[in-house]
């Protein structure tokens, strides 16, 4: 994966794609090989620091987060890549800077809002909104869509779009189970299938009907309007 690459990761449920992406995020370690991830080799380094340089949103992580901390103190915390406030000194500029993440992702009047009495729409962005508070060579968005309505899931789209049109973060990647979900933007493709590579990399010949039915095992027709995409069974309409 070069720098300024968008890249998407599919595949069936049981496919590797969490995994692979905590692996990336220094949660997991891999059993067997090695992983280089932002120029590091992991276990060479302090995986705290580099940590402060991926940015990393997933269900999981959600689920550790101290439902009763604001949304602010949710996004000022990933400064120093911890999940809590509570052992370090933020001043105003990293408070200002966090209210910032948050109005990028649209969700600026949630700052003194506790995380748990959040949507799952709510969650989400602040959840994404954190990720760029340390401003990451890497990004790593596990489902982002996942469990919003269509609206929630279009406004997301979008801001994930103009996300992967600015210069920073550096580099994205986002797992996804719905070719719905995808942005426009993003310009690579990664298909796995237990634990495999099926398709690997430019989204005009990596995304297709034959790579999509090989990975999940059913005919599935691909479908494009413009820089969208879609599937279905070729006996749908």
């Amino acid at each position: 994966m070069q720098p300024h690459e968008r890249w998407v990761i599919v595949g069936p449920n049981g496919a590797g794609k969490t995994t692979l992406l905590a692996i990336a995020a220094t949660y997991l370690w891999p059993t067997t090989g090695s992983v280089e991830v932002v120029g590091e080799r992991v276990g060479d380094v302090d995986a705290r620091e580099l940590r402060r340089r991926i940015g990393y949103m997933s269900a999981s992580l959600a689920d550790i987060i101290d439902e009763t901390l604001s949304a602010l103190d949710v996004v000022v915390s990933a400064r120093d890549a911890a999940l809590a406030p509570w052992w370090a000194t933020f001043g105003d500029a990293d408070r200002a800077r966090a209210g910032r993440c948050l109005e990028r992702m649209g969700c600026g009047p949630l700052a003194g809002r506790a995380f748990g009495t959040l949507s799952s729409g709510e969650r989400q962005r602040v959840q994404i909104a954190r990720t760029l508070m340390s401003e990451p060579e890497l990004l790593l968005l596990d489902e982002p869509a996942a469990g919003l309505d269509l609206a929630a899931r279009e406004a997301l789209v979008g801001r994930l779009a103009a996300m992967a049109a600015a210069p920073r973060p550096a580099a994205i990647v986002m797992v996804t189970h719905h070719l719905e979900e995808i942005p426009p933007g993003f310009g690579h493709a990664l298909l796995l299938a237990e634990g495999r590579v099926v398709a690997s990399g430019p989204l005009r010949t990596s995304l297709t009907g034959r790579s999509l039915s090989a990975a999940y095992g059913v005919p599935l027709r691909l479908r494009r309007y413009r820089d969208r995409f879609s599937a279905a069974g070729t006996d749908a309409d």
